[in-house]
C-alpha cells in the first residue's frame, strides 16, 4: 500500500529539515491504516517500532511516498515495514529516506490481546 504527504515548514525541525518525531507519526499512521483495511473491524493499538533508520535528511517541500507491506503475523499481533521515499523539489528522483517496522496487537473489549483469525478472544 502507498500513501502520500508533502513535507510543509511546521513540520520541519530547527535545522530547517523534517523533525524525526513527525517521521514517526506518519509511518505509525500509515501502517496503521493498511492493518486496519486488512483486519476490518478489529481494535488494533501500536505496541512496538523496530529497526527505525533515518538514511536521509529530508527537505521542506518534499513529497513523501509510503511504502508499507505486512511481514510478519502472529496469532494476535501484525507486523508491517514501511519504507519512506522523498521526492525532494528539484530532484531528478526520489530516493529512500527512512525505514522502519511497525507492530501492532488486537486487543478485545476487555483491552486483553485477542486472536487476529477471529473476533474472539
Amino acid at each position: 500500500m502507498d500513501n502520500f504527504t508533502i513535507v510543509r515548514p511546521e513540520h520541519l525541525n530547527h535545522h530547517g529539515y523534517l523533525f524525526g518525531g513527525v517521521m514517526l507519526k506518519w509511518v505509525d499512521e500509515n501502517a496503521w491504516m493498511a492493518a486496519s483495511r486488512e483486519y476490518s473491524g478489529r481494535n488494533l493499538v501500536t505496541v512496538g517500532m523496530d529497526a527505525c533508520r533515518f538514511k536521509h535528511r529530508v527537505e521542506n517541500g518534499s513529497i513523501l511516498r509510503f511504502h508499507t507491506d505486512k511481514v510478519k503475523q502472529g496469532r494476535t499481533s501484525v507486523t508491517y515495514s514501511v519504507v519512506v521515499f522523498a521526492d525532494a523539489p528539484g530532484a531528478p528522483q526520489e530516493k529512500e529516506v527512512f525505514s522502519i517496522s511497525v507492530t501492532f496487537v488486537h486487543l478485545n473489549a476487555e483491552g486483553r490481546p485477542s486472536s487476529l483469525d477471529g473476533m474472539g478472544t
